[in-house]
């Protein structure tokens, strides 16, 4: 019997069906994800900067043409020289360091106390850090302000009455760095507890079995894992203090501490309107805060923070021992300081018949206080029409943005795809430019493009995806680089297509750093007064716009009771967030 003959298929007949896709047609179907997010970011952050820079080195104000920007000129730089522009950027810089580590000290502690700890009330240490981002920053700098005030501040009024001197004065540097810190802990708080949450515990005990002490494993190797997270968040935390506007106007302004927003305000403002000199400070401020970012992409870019493989998580707890009562403590001060205190001031003023209050006694006296103001407002049809907005805004910002950043996220830590490292640039390049100033660009951007958007609630949600595109990208990546790709792969090589293997393991593994995310631009957009000031009409006025209105026109009552509810509102939403969004991993 001979042997059988082994005979080389023949090649494929050209036009046949066993055609094969021509190599650089499928390096063409690499670029296609990547090319449909540029897209994207090109028109709601390229076009915006693209605005501001042509602002910055031309002398037309005037957007209504793509390609109508006036002479070119480097004249509008010449507003750096001024002494003013120069103190406003060192004490810029001042007020985003020192809020930057106080917001870094207490979000990160109580990260740790409600992720690995055996804190008394560790559940409650969760709310507690959240609950601050009810309070937007304007809401709370209004409430320090009847607090702190140095001649009719609550706080002083009460250390007058049991006869100590007025020690407090909000209006000041260390005024604006504590009401900063304050209200920008939970950004730190939500992005360093993912990480936590998620850590696999297994390293931590192999360093215990080799004897390492609590504060050795910590040390060497809990932090040292989730420094994404802690570095992530250090650098969102002093751009969005740095660019901070409603504080520094409401604090600053009053005590003398001039800072780069007051300045850029001022400039906007000016008559006539100095918007080139304004979009030449942002170009500045926009160069040095991505040499900022590309540094911490640099330091970082080389090691692995993969912790979370096919086996069970679940993070140890770590015993505190004698520290429980001390961090218990700990954590509701910053309950106090943060909401408590404050939400007490604004209730107070927003039930005062009179504006002016001398001591605390006059406000035991009969009349004193009413709900009568509450009751008009709550009635009022404009408030009606502001809630609505304010919560279509929020939802659809929220729902949108982790989406976008989602597949930001994966397209850059998960593919091979050329040019991810590009999206990520783009992505967080909107972290560099002040709002007030981005939201002049995406004034520009949609009056000038053929797209009829300007004048509706759509403008918005495009204006503020934009704006806190840096802060989701962050958080979506902090958790995504923790998770073993392993896991996708596998359900990849048992059949499922790779949408579906998204769909039934990556997504379910992140669901606490989605959820957070979505929660963290749900409130951020509920917030954000700055970049909506130059873009809602008088159909799409939102609360944050409302309660501005308010304090601009002097009406300190009117501001309190808004803020009451603008907070109600957002603690509704947030509770409806948490209630059908994705559970802690416990």
């Amino acid at each position: 019997m001979s042997a059988p003959t082994l005979t080389r298929p023949a090649p494929p007949t050209p036009g046949g069906p066993d055609v094969q896709v021509p190599r650089p047609r499928r390096r063409m179907s690499r670029w296609i994800p990547v090319l449909l997010q540029l897209a994207v970011l090109a028109v709601i952050v390229l076009c915006p900067m693209f605005f501001i820079l042509a602002g910055a080195f031309t002398t037309d104000s005037d957007r209504e043409s793509l390609f109508d920007f006036g002479n070119f000129t480097l004249d509008n730089f010449t507003v750096l020289g001024s002494g003013t522009a120069r103190t406003a950027l060192l004490n810029s810089a001042a007020v985003g360091i020192g809020a930057s580590v106080v917001a870094l000290v207490i979000g990160c502690l109580l990260a740790f106390l409600a992720a690995r700890t055996d804190v008394p009330g560790r559940k409650a240490v969760y709310g507690i850090a959240i609950m601050p981002l009810f309070l937007p920053a304007l809401v709370g700098a209004l409430a320090w302000a009847l607090l702190g005030g140095p001649a009719t501040g609550y706080l002083n009024l009460a250390l007058n009455a049991i006869g100590l001197p007025h020690l407090i004065n909000i209006y000041s540097f260390a005024g604006m760095v504590l009401v900063l810190g304050l209200y920008y802990a939970p950004y730190p708080f939500l992005m360093v507890h993912s990480a936590l949450s998620l850590m696999n515990p297994d390293l931590e005990d192999a360093a215990s079995l080799h004897g390492a002490r609590v504060s050795q494993m910590l040390r060497k190797i809990t932090f040292p894992l989730v420094m994404p997270a802690i570095l992530g968040s250090a650098i969102l935390v002093f751009a969005l203090t740095v660019e901070n506007f409603p504080v520094a106007q409401v604090i600053g302004v009053p005590g003398g501490v001039d800072t780069l927003p007051t300045l850029i305000y001022r400039l906007m403002n000016a008559s006539p309107a100095r918007s080139n000199d304004a979009a030449a400070v942002a170009v500045v401020l926009t160069v040095l805060l991505v040499v900022v970012v590309a540094f911490q992409q640099r330091a970082m870019g080389n090691k692995q923070y993969t912790t979370v493989s096919g086996k069970g998580v679940r993070a140890r707890r770590v015993p505190l021992r004698s520290w429980r009562i001390p961090a218990a403590v700990f954590a509701w001060t910053y309950f106090a300081l943060a909401v408590l205190l404050p939400v007490g001031a604004l209730v107070i003023a927003a039930m005062q018949t009179s504006p002016y209050v001398a001591d605390l006694g006059q406000l035991a006296r009969p009349g004193a206080l009413s709900l009568w103001g509450m009751g008009q407002t709550l009635t009022d049809p404009d408030f009606h029409s502001v809630v609505i907005n304010s919560v279509v805004v929020g939802v659809s910002t929220a729902a949108i943005g982790t989406a976008l950043c989602f597949a930001l996220a994966y397209t850059r830590y998960r593919t091979n795809a050329p040019g991810r490292k590009l999206l990520e640039y783009v992505a967080m390049l909107p972290l560099a430019v002040p709002a007030i100033v981005l939201g002049l660009g995406l004034l520009w951007t949609w009056l000038a493009l053929p797209v009829p958007v300007y004048g509706t609630l759509a403008v918005l949600v495009i204006a503020f995806v934009a704006v806190f595109l840096p802060q989701g990208y962050r958080g979506v990546s902090a958790s995504i680089i923790q998770l073993d790709k392993d896991l996708e792969d596998s359900a990849i090589m048992l059949g499922a297509r790779r949408r579906r293997a998204i769909t039934f393991v990556t997504a379910p593994l992140l669901r606490v750093g989605l959820s957070s995310t979505f929660l963290l631009l749900l409130m951020l957009s509920m917030r954000e007064l700055t970049a909506a000031l130059f873009l809602f009409t008088s159909d799409t006025r939102l609360l944050s716009i409302a309660i501005f209105d308010a304090y601009d026109n002097g009406s300190f009552q009117s501001a309190a009771e808004l803020s009451l509810l603008y907070c109600a509102v957002i603690g509704v939403l947030a509770v409806l967030a948490r209630r059908f969004g994705s559970k802690e991993i416990s």
